[in-house]
């Protein structure tokens, strides 16, 4: 289109990036930003890091002000942890891979052999670099409106007293509330070679007469399972 900068690429380059950005919901004036905002330092001096950088703090502005608006009386500290939830790496990545954007990475051979285009990181990165390059093309409300469109069902789904919080912490509180004792964990059995253990472990839950049993690749992880276990038997009693 007239008055469109296009990246010197052929032809099949610039239709998957217009597929993308139609994806997203936004015309690019200048594709160029695009085709930055998805190419990797491994590539070379034209790369992603820059937009990234500029990302991050975006994203962590307009899911601030969300939050601002959307929970009137939600503490700081609430909107802190929630807001921390929502912009992680692990939330980014996850938003990464609903846009599918594996499929338009640009990475360097060492990068590409190594499967990097699964890494979350680098997914994670790639989503910064994108909100940012939406910026630079067209300022703020349309790079807001992404933002908004990228965690549109995670905002309207949220609910500020469970997100950002583990399974042992919300199992914890949920006893409080109801003036019942604390859970009891125990480790069961260790199996494996020290390089790949295998920990089982229990959870007690006295209100519920029942041990929730786990096993994971650590202690913690295989508590957190126990826990989650036991808070779902819990709100099935609701």
């Amino acid at each position: 289109m007239a008055g469109k900068k296009q990246p010197q690429l052929d032809q099949e380059r610039i239709a998957k990036l217009n597929m993308l950005a139609k994806k997203l919901g936004y015309d690019y004036q200048d594709l160029t930003l695009l085709q930055r905002a998805l190419t990797h330092r491994s590539v070379g001096a034209k790369n992603n890091e820059r937009l990234e950088f500029l990302g991050d703090s975006l994203v962590n502005y307009i899911i601030a002000d969300a939050l601002f608006h959307q929970f009137s009386k939600l503490p700081e500290g609430d909107m802190s942890r929630v807001r921390a939830h929502l912009v992680k790496g692990d939330t980014l990545a996850v938003i990464g891979r609903e846009y599918q954007l594996s499929d338009y990475l640009v990475l360097g051979p060492g990068e590409l052999k190594s499967g990097g285009f699964r890494r979350d990181s680098i997914i994670a990165d790639t989503v910064e670099a994108i909100i940012a390059s939406v910026y630079e093309d067209g300022g703020l409300e349309p790079c807001r409106e992404l933002v908004h469109r990228l965690y549109e069902k995670r905002l309207q789904d949220l609910d500020p007293k469970k997100v950002g919080k583990d399974a042992k912490t919300r199992l914890q509180e949920m006893l409080q509330s109801l003036n019942e004792s604390l859970p009891e964990y125990s480790i069961i059995s260790v199996n494996g070679a020290a390089h790949a253990q295998e920990f089982t472990v229990s959870c007690y839950v006295d209100r519920l007469k029942t041990k929730f049993e786990a096993t994971a690749s650590s202690r913690r992880k295989a508590e957190q399972k126990a826990a989650d276990s036991a808070i779902q038997a819990l709100e099935a009693q609701e």
